[in-house]
């Protein structure tokens, strides 16, 4: 993948990961939560932010100083 690609993926994963920290948010806060639902939300979040590490790993050298 091309720079610019792993960039538009990195932002598609972000605003994903948002977006169920939301989601988590709403479920958390109802009278009787799906705990279930909640406790995939947030493996589908876990999943994401190591996803968006590896790409940010990636797009950021290491430097050996």
């Amino acid at each position: 993948m091309t720079e610019a690609e792993l960039r538009k993926r990195l932002e598609q994963l972000r605003i994903e990961h948002r977006d169920l920290d939301a989601a988590i948010a709403a479920l958390s806060a109802m009278d009787s939560p799906d705990q279930l639902q909640i406790a995939r939300l947030k493996k589908r979040k876990l999943q994401l932010r190591d996803r968006i590490a590896v790409i940010e790993d990636e797009l950021i050298p290491d430097i050996i100083a």
